[in-house]
């Protein structure tokens, strides 16, 4: 994973210090709580959050609540 990681970060002209578990986590409550297209939306939107100044960690707490009180489906 560090190895894609590095080679991502550069193909995007970034550097990058990644959390993997939290996005992980937060990935795994969006498709298990709302449903699987949902993952990698909430870490794309983690990612904006995190761009705009809030820490991975706050990011990450906030989507993982909001996914856990996600409604079921009717």
């Amino acid at each position: 994973m560090d190895d894609w990681i590095a080679a991502a970060a550069a193909a995007l002209g970034i550097e990058a210090d990644v959390d993997v578990s939290a996005i992980l986590d937060v990935a795994r409550e969006a498709a298990h709580g709302v449903e699987r297209p949902a993952a990698p939306v909430s870490t794309y939107l983690m990612g904006i959050a995190v761009a705009g100044g809030m820490s991975a960690q706050d990011a990450a707490d906030r989507l993982t609540a909001a996914a856990q009180a996600w409604p079921p489906p009717a």
